[in-house]
Parts: C-alpha cells; sequence; structure tokens
C-alpha cells in the first residue's frame, strides 16, 4: 500500500510514529493523539485504503469484521471488556471522519454517558 498517503498509511509504514497496541497481518491499532476517552484507540486495515465506510464493496466485508474483533480482542486483553467500551466509526465530514481510511474507534477507561447528540 505505498500510494497510500494519509497519515495511518504513513503510521502503517511505520513512516510517522505512533504508539502501536495491537497488530496482526491484516489489522493495525494505535493510540489516537487527541484522545476523547482515556482509553482511545484507533483500529486500520493494513493492506487495503478503504476511503469510508459508504465506498466499502461487499467482498471486504470480512475485513471489516475484523477491525471490530481486533477491537474487541484489545479490550478483553487490556481488561476494558468488564465496564464495558465503545466501537465507533465515523464516515464523511459531518460525522467527524478527518483522515479519509476506513478505522474504527474504542474508547474507554470511563462512563461515556449517551451517544448521538449533534454537537
Amino acid at each position: 500500500m505505498t500510494n497510500n498517503d494519509t497519515l495511518f498509511g504513513k503510521i502503517i509504514r511505520r513512516e510517522i510514529p505512533a504508539t502501536i497496541v495491537y497488530e496482526d497481518d491484516e489489522i493495525l491499532g494505535f493510540k489516537d493523539i487527541a484522545p476523547q476517552a482515556p482509553v482511545h484507540v484507533l483500529f486500520v486495515p493494513k493492506q487495503e485504503l478503504i476511503p469510508t465506510l459508504d465506498d466499502a464493496a461487499p467482498e471486504q466485508a470480512a475485513l471489516i469484521g475484523k477491525l471490530a474483533l481486533a477491537a474487541a480482542e484489545y479490550a478483553r486483553r487490556e481488561g476494558l471488556a468488564q465496564d464495558g467500551y465503545r466501537v465507533v466509526m465515523n464516515c464523511r465530514e459531518h460525522a467527524g471522519q478527518t483522515v479519509f481510511h476506513l478505522h474504527l474507534h474504542l474508547l474507554a477507561g470511563a462512563h461515556l454517558g449517551r451517544f448521538g447528540t449533534p454537537g
């Protein structure tokens, strides 16, 4: 994926530093540099550049599922699953997406309150 010039592509290629907390053959997980909760980790596909969830094709469903399973595995490993955690995918600008490389946010470590109120 050398043509992926997004911030996440550069992190995947280790061109810029990140605190990597999860990695397997297909998924990379790293701490968000502007966390919205005590624990805020981003999970991204390593080999495929899918700009938004809306751009995903049916044949990429397994990869998207692997993002969710990676987040769940990380939450269990870090002891976050018992109290709970939130996973979020933003799609395009109005939803808050700022990097156009499909990714999943895992938020945890505090009571997160209600979700979905426009800001």
